[in-house]
């Protein structure tokens, strides 16, 4: 948390000191924006941690109303999070995961200061693949489960989120901050599966996303 934080703080800075370069214009604005990411999963299945990784993407603002604006954008995204698992030879070890996945938002933002500051919000549509780990660590059994890694990668594919973030700069660059919470089950897939389920001792999986993202944003 303390790198996001200071990542934050630098961005912010890059932000506002390129606003004195750049003369202001109004109308629709297309946007590249890439930064570090940090996903969680909560879930009373597996101990898990967060993990750092990237996002990047394209979006499109436009006016709206008075101080209102809506933001269309898609991203990529690799980021990760660990479960505390054990090794074949009994060694602990935190197990990383990885998420590859695309989103589509659609944010209604709010002028806290006009050109400068916004508050952002909306629903995130995510479209991710398997879970991936190394193939060295397939075998690693879920501590306090009978489970092993690789049976846990077929997750949900489609998942919804809600966002809500702050961007903060001028109209051509803006430091942008973000969290999105997993509204539907990301691992649900699984209890389709009627082995997994008596493996996991009939009890059902369940678990939601939290992600947190600090990026750069430049608006061409």
């Amino acid at each position: 948390m303390r790198n996001f934080a200071a990542t934050c703080l630098l961005l912010i800075g890059i932000a506002f000191t390129s606003n004195a370069q750049y003369g202001y214009r109004d109308g629709n604005r297309i946007g590249l924006s890439a930064g570090i990411t940090q996903l969680g999963l909560t879930t009373s299945n597996f101990s898990t941690k967060p993990s750092s990784g990237w996002m990047g993407g394209l979006s499109v603002r436009g006016n709206y109303y008075n101080n209102f604006s809506m933001i269309f954008g898609m991203q990529f995204t690799e980021s990760h999070f660990t479960i505390a698992t054990k090794t074949p030879a009994l060694q602990n070890r935190e197990t990383p995961f990885k998420v590859m996945g695309a989103q589509i938002r659609l944010l209604l933002s709010y002028n806290l200061v006009k050109d400068h500051v916004s508050l952002d919000f909306g629903p995130v549509l995510q479209v991710s693949d398997k879970l991936k780990i190394k193939a060295t660590d397939e075998n690693n059994s879920l501590t306090g489960t009978p489970l092993v890694a690789k049976d846990i990668l077929d997750v949900t594919k489609v998942n919804g989120n809600l966002y809500i973030g702050i961007s903060a700069g001028n109209k051509r660059v803006r430091a942008v901050a973000f969290y999105q919470y997993g509204v539907n089950n990301f691992l649900n897939h699984l209890n389709q599966n009627e082995v997994l389920l008596a493996k996991n001792l009939g009890k059902k999986f369940d678990g939601h996303l939290g992600l947190l993202s600090a990026q750069l944003l430049v608006n061409l």
